[in-house]
């Protein structure tokens, strides 16, 4: 059952350079997304980095006698630990740093997901979208501590202060989240240029509509530059189809 999908990645429409990054794997075995952070050219740096050094690790080790969630985990450390060496390398660039979210796909329906930062996996099934990451920012910790609404975060000054992200020494372990891909499932891999400007239900309403990956990820990308598209957006999405019945000969 070949998984169907798209990427689509945007300046926006203020900014002038892309600092997202994102990874695509031709034979549909994992996904990646990159938001990285500290100006144009560390920002760009980190993203870049992070993702070239995690698609060559899952390649380099796809299929070994490892187990995909710990290859999973060991690619993110192995980005850090480059993004660490650049800092060192570069000071001028000490500063950078990116998000990642990455869905990976095992065995038959098995899939894998992880995140670091506020970069974001959605899952639409049947008519419901869920969140399946949880932001590590300030205010996530707000709303769930009860201090914060989730409508008060969407403009609160801090909304974007991080409490995890790839280019720090003091990376918490990262967490590999077990999924079953379940025919009709689509997913969406994003960064908060897409979240920050399209809520919640216009991006179920979007997916429900899927015509095709391609038309999904161009239509979301222009719904976020329409809203403002005050920072780059990047779309991933990755539909499961439907299993089809075999016909009478």
């Amino acid at each position: 059952m070949p998984l169907q999908f798209s990427a689509l990645s945007h300046p926006g429409v203020v900014r002038q350079y892309n600092e997202d990054a994102y990874h695509v794997d031709a034979q549909g075995r994992f996904f990646i997304v990159a938001d990285g952070m500290g100006g144009y050219s560390g920002g760009e740096r980190a993203s870049q980095l992070a993702v070239g050094v995690m698609a060559l690790y899952l390649e380099t080790y796809w299929g070994q006698t490892q187990a995909l969630a710990e290859v999973m985990q060991q690619a993110v450390l192995r980005a850090n630990e480059h993004l660490l060496a650049e800092q060192v390398a570069n000071p001028v660039i000490k500063d950078m740093g990116t998000t990642v979210v990455m869905l990976c796909r095992g065995e038959g329906s098995q899939g894998w997901f992880c995140h670091v930062g506020d970069s974001r996996l959605y899952r639409l099934r049947g008519n419901h979208l869920e969140q399946l990451t949880r932001d590590h920012t300030w205010v996530a910790q707000a709303i769930e501590a009860g201090g914060l609404s989730p409508m008060q975060a969407r403009s609160h000054p801090w909304r974007h202060l991080l409490t995890q992200c790839l280019g720090r020494d003091d990376l918490e372990p990262v967490t590999v989240h077990p999924l079953t891909l379940e025919p009709g499932d689509c997913y969406l891999l994003c960064s908060d240029g897409l979240t920050e400007e399209v809520l919640d239900w216009q991006i179920a309403a979007t997916l429900r509509l899927m015509r095709s990956p391609e038309w999904t990820v161009q239509t979301l990308v222009d719904a976020a530059c329409k809203r403002g598209g005050r920072d780059n957006i990047t779309a991933v999405v990755v539909q499961v189809p439907w299993e089809q019945k075999p016909t009478d000969t």
